[in-house]
């Protein structure tokens, strides 16, 4: 469960921003557990394409999904500047990758904008809220909604094979 509780220095800062690609996101500070190198991973068997494998996180397996793969980007080989972003989900942590972690901001409501209503694939996207910061747009991903897809996954066992 998330601890809405935790306390932060500069409570005007509530976002932690990133880059996938050329588009910019954030998530919630509250949240963020850590924010880290990346670790080795263990790959496993009939996981969906979005997660990599799973990571042992100070004593924790936290499964490990590529954003990239997520947002349906093509795949590149990690930087010095990929990190990981843990975050708290409702009963466990996850891993998010992503190309940068960029800044710690504030946005209230006079700079949110209407999320985009595309049609199909809306609740997919994830997208909780949008944001105009430094000329361009920020997208605040739903960490419960982005990580949802590697929990549905409806695999086939032997038995049930035609």
């Amino acid at each position: 469960m998330v601890d809405a509780t935790r306390q932060r220095s500069d409570r005007s800062k509530n976002l932690v921003g990133f880059q996938v690609g050329d588009v910019r996101y954030a998530v919630d500070i509250l949240r963020v557990r850590e924010i880290i190198n990346p670790l080795p991973l263990v790959e496993l068997p009939h996981a969906p394409p979005s997660v990599l494998g799973v990571a042992d996180h100070r004593g924790e397996v936290v499964p490990v999904l590529d954003l990239r793969r997520r947002f349906g980007l093509p795949a590149t080989a990690p930087t010095r500047r990929t990190k990981w972003i843990v975050v708290e989900l409702e009963d466990r942590s996850a891993g998010l990758v992503v190309d940068s972690v960029t800044d710690v901001f504030g946005a209230g409501p006079t700079e949110q904008r209407g999320v985009p209503k595309l049609g199909t694939g809306d609740e997919a996207r994830g997208i909780a809220a949008v944001y105009a910061t430094g000329g361009g747009l920020t997208f605040v991903i739903d960490v419960d909604r982005v990580a949802a897809p590697a929990e549905a996954i409806d695999v086939p066992t032997a038995l049930e094979a035609p």
